[in-house]
């Protein structure tokens, strides 16, 4: 018998505590790609389960109970081409959407998350869906005057990010110290910090800081916000659904559904009807993946 085996990790809990432990210690990488799900197997299971972390327009469950956005939109008639039965929605913080698929806690993430390469690293992505730029949700009349990220570099100015968004690694690059940044564990808690007083500007992409605009008069976005300079580039992003890094075949079988319905009306009319423009989505087929991944 291979003591090494999942099964005799699972009984070797005892006597043998010791030898376990080290043994899942150093097979840890080991359990999350022998956990990852394969396109089969969800078909026999009948559904699929998948991630939004309740951010407008990208990825949310409406107050029917419905998941809505332009991932789920999309991805729902990509899965139904790939002859999966149901969905199975999953609500979960942003920051938790790559552990979760990291834990096998769902198969993939219709979150519109941003394709970075240090993200490339710990999961893997469909081409692009959408492309966006970035935005500040301020007070009521922006009494502080700010147009752009770096003003937060400035002593006593306060910005709040979402927990593992990019928008705090923006923000470091343009030299904010830390004692600046609020951290948030969900959009749903910006209104309320920037008309507080606790962050004097919410900083987010230009589509969600509008969203959020438009749910409070005490709020507004920076009209002639300029857009962040990162590292020599005008920064922009490219959102894509994400899958755990071993389950290749699941996403290549969606990816090439997906490419093929970018190619079509009902495509874009989603993107549209979620506040994109026709910049916004002619941008999503400016860049590939692979280019994104490795940093292109």
């Amino acid at each position: 018998m291979n003591i090494f085996s999942k099964r005799s990790r699972r009984t070797m809990m005892g006597s043998w505590a010791a030898t376990a432990l080290v043994a899942l210690a150093a097979t840890a990488m080991t359990s999350v790609v022998a956990n990852a799900v394969t396109l089969q197997e969800i078909k026999d299971r009948g559904y699929i389960r998948v991630a939004v972390a309740n951010e407008i327009p990208y990825g949310y469950m409406d107050p029917s109970g419905n998941a809505a956005g332009a991932g789920p939109d999309v991805a729902k008639e990509v899965i139904k081409q790939l002859g999966i039965a149901d969905i199975e929605w999953v609500v979960t913080n942003f920051s938790s959407l790559i552990p979760g698929l990291q834990a096998n806690r769902f198969d993939m993430t219709a979150a519109e998350m941003a394709i970075r390469p240090e993200r490339c690293q710990k999961v893997i992505y469909s081409e692009p869906n959408t492309s966006y730029g970035e935005g500040l949700l301020v007070a009521n009349g922006d009494p502080k005057g700010i147009h752009t990220y770096a003003d937060f570099a400035k002593p006593g100015l306060k910005v709040a990010v979402m927990a593992g968004a990019d928008q705090l690694q923006m923000m470091q690059k343009l030299g904010v110290p830390e004692g600046n940044i609020v951290t948030l564990a969900a959009n749903a808690d910006a209104i309320s910090t920037v008309a507080t007083g606790r962050a004097d500007a919410y900083a987010a992409t230009g589509l969600t800081a509008s969203e959020l605009a438009g749910k409070s008069n005490k709020v507004e976005i920076v009209s002639d916000f300029k857009d962040p300079v990162v590292d020599g580039k005008e920064v922009r992003s490219w959102g894509g659904f994400n899958f755990n890094s071993a389950s290749t075949d699941l996403r290549d079988a969606f990816n090439a559904k997906l490419v093929a319905f970018k190619k079509t009306d009902a495509w874009k009319n989603i993107l549209a009807g979620y506040g994109f423009t026709p910049a916004d989505i002619a941008g999503s087929t400016a860049t590939t993946t692979e280019k994104l991944c490795s940093g292109m």
